[in-house]
């Protein structure tokens, strides 16, 4: 995290402590009073994200400000003496709680909540010399490096994923191996299976071992296939 003093222009003393304060309490990486960010929107008792947004994240003298590529701000202003309490600009009540530890914040409105992370690398544009080409985000929900090798190879190597979310942690991923060729894993609830392929599939922990054919062994983590 770059320090107080990095931050451009000339600033007081008062309000070095403040953004002193603001990294503590936050874990919020503070360059200036705003940043961009990415919103994940969960709906209200909903563990599966209905949407990704590119938005900005302002603090100042404890209210927040959350602009959302959707069209959508959030305007919050801190109220009673618990820190992390709210209101919006409608008067709807908001808590702020801080279990992405240093990868964001969250929101939890009324009727949804506001995943704010500070890696925006999800809405960087992909290009042929992007890792994850010729996946990108303008055609898949997410994309990724998946950990990849043939069976006789003791080493892994990396194979792009395009990754297309479903409910009820439900995803279809779609891999290009090592040799050039496109395939779909499909992660469904009570089974895994892939397009014209034989597939053993086994859970260690929070990533699935994926063997295709006897040939070719992927590790697909969890947080992959149910995003957030």
């Amino acid at each position: 995290m770059a320090g107080i003093n990095s931050i451009p222009g000339r600033i007081s003393a008062r309000w070095k402590m403040l953004v002193t304060l603001v990294v503590i309490s936050m874990s919020a990486p503070v360059l200036a009073d705003s940043t961009r960010a990415r919103c994940d929107i969960y709906p209200a008792g909903s563990d599966h994200v209905s949407a990704s947004f590119a938005c900005t994240f302002s603090q100042r003298q404890g209210n927040v400000n959350i602009d959302r590529s959707d069209g959508i701000s959030h305007e919050l202003q801190p109220t009673g003496e618990a820190v992390g309490n709210f209101r919006d600009q409608h008067g709807d009540t908001v808590y702020r709680q801080s279990g992405l530890g240093d990868q964001g914040l969250i929101f939890r409105f009324p009727v949804e909540s506001v995943y704010v992370y500070w890696n925006t690398a999800a809405f960087e544009p992909a290009t042929p010399d992007h890792p994850t080409w010729p996946f990108t985000t303008q055609d898949y929900d997410a994309t990724t490096l998946l950990r990849c090798r043939a069976v006789d190879d003791s080493e892994f190597g990396k194979c792009p994923a395009g990754i297309l979310r479903m409910e009820d942690k439900q995803a279809s991923i779609v891999v290009q191996n090592q040799t050039g060729a496109q395939f779909t894993i499909n992660f469904m609830t009570d089974s895994v299976n892939a397009t014209n392929r034989k597939v053993d599939a086994r859970l260690e922990g929070d990533t699935w071992i994926i063997t295709i054919d006897d040939d070719e062994i992927y590790e697909v983590p969890l947080a992959a296939i149910e995003g957030g």
